[in-house]
């Protein structure tokens, strides 16, 4: 794990997964961005690293830990870095990291929410299969 500057990651872990751009359409009634959509661009990164370990469709089981550390804006560049940390027989396990910089302007970025996502590889038929095959 990288060392904390302020309780904050000082780089982003992983691979890059997912860059988009926070859009009004995804905001809560507090005119922040709303958490469901973050965890899904999560999940979405997630599944990418997922697949190409994998090799095969995938599926989400599980969301550990998971932690928002700061609001994300209208119009922030979202980035969604993913991390390997386990791989058992069916499943692996990533860590994802969503940072942001504010609106694409500035250098400056930072975490803003992170978690372990558990996925599994499936067939064509949904059943559970080996990731190392």
């Amino acid at each position: 794990m990288m060392p904390l500057k302020n309780h904050e990651y000082e780089v982003p872990e992983g691979e890059l997964v997912i860059r988009t751009i926070a859009m009004p359409k995804d905001t809560n009634f507090n005119g922040d961005i709303f958490g469901g959509w973050l965890v899904s661009e999560m999940d979405l990164g997630g599944a990418v690293a997922a697949r190409k370990v994998a090799k095969s469709r995938i599926a989400t089981v599980a969301i550990d830990s998971l932690k928002f550390r700061r609001p994300v804006q209208v119009g922030d560049t979202v980035c969604c870095y993913a991390k390997l940390e386990r791989v058992g027989t069916t499943s692996m396990t990533f860590k994802v990291m969503a940072w942001v910089s504010s609106g694409g302007l500035t250098e400056e970025s930072y975490c803003v929410t992170e978690a372990l996502f558990t996925y599994v590889a499936i067939n064509d038929q949904g059943q559970k299969i080996p990731v190392k095959r």
